[in-house]
């Protein structure tokens, strides 16, 4: 339960609204594959596909926040859901 203090829902959110496109709420998280998928569409296209990794990045980050403590640490830090 040690690692439930260490990732708040709060700050994986906040990352994803602001810094989404770059990954790194993802990698926040510990999800390196994932953070590396959204950090190369991006980069790869030269950010034309960015848009749309911000788009996912806004509704995962609006599901953290939204989530409950508990839910939120059962399913993204403990069950390691990447997406969604």
């Amino acid at each position: 339960m040690n690692e439930q203090k260490t990732k708040s829902k709060v700050a994986a959110g906040l990352l994803a609204i602001f810094l989404g496109t770059l990954g790194i709420h993802k990698f926040y998280l510990g999800y390196i594959t994932e953070g590396i998928i959204m950090l190369c569409v991006t980069l790869l296209t030269a950010g034309l596909l960015a848009a749309i990794v911000e788009i996912i990045s806004i509704i995962e980050g609006i599901i953290y926040l939204t989530m409950d403590n508990n839910q939120f640490y059962a399913t993204y830090v403990a069950n390691k859901k990447g997406w969604f």
